[in-house]
């Protein structure tokens, strides 16, 4: 069975998904925050070139914390804002959620899915296919532990 073309919304990776649902000054203030890896709203105004007004800073990094891609702390009268999740983690978790609604929304027969992700994978490479039976054993092997 010959790979899918299939790309979630025409994007090549599942985390552009997210990433590209940003505006322009979003996905700025983000790579600030993840160049820094902690900062406040002073740092990434001037790491912006102190175009914006840091009200209008303020407000892009209350809402990237809003929409979950921040995580903050309050030291004294100001909030430090990191990231919540590395782009590897953020691509991880939406192939969980797309796998899981496959899943869930099969007809009670995962053989159909099953048989999709190993024929993605073997076509891709022989090695793909090594490293999923690898993880498979792993998964077993911890399975056993909790019993």
């Amino acid at each position: 069975m010959p790979a899918s073309n299939f790309r979630l919304r025409g994007f090549r990776r599942l985390a552009d998904a997210v990433t590209d649902t940003l505006g322009k000054l979003e996905h700025e203030t983000i790579a600030v925050v993840r160049r820094q890896r902690e900062t406040n709203v002073r740092q990434v105004c001037s790491a912006l070139g102190d175009v914006h007004a840091y009200t209008t800073i303020m407000t892009t990094l209350d809402r990237l914390y809003k929409k979950g891609l921040l995580k903050r702390r309050k030291i004294g009268r100001a909030f430090y804002y990191s990231p919540k999740y590395s782009f590897e983690e953020m691509e991880r978790e939406m192939a969980a959620d797309v796998i899981e609604s496959l899943f869930d929304n099969s007809t009670g027969r995962v053989e159909p899915v099953l048989a999709c992700i190993v024929d993605a994978v073997s076509d891709r490479d022989r090695f793909f296919l090594d490293e999923l039976e690898r993880l498979v054993r792993e998964k077993r092997a911890e399975i056993e532990k909790r019993k």
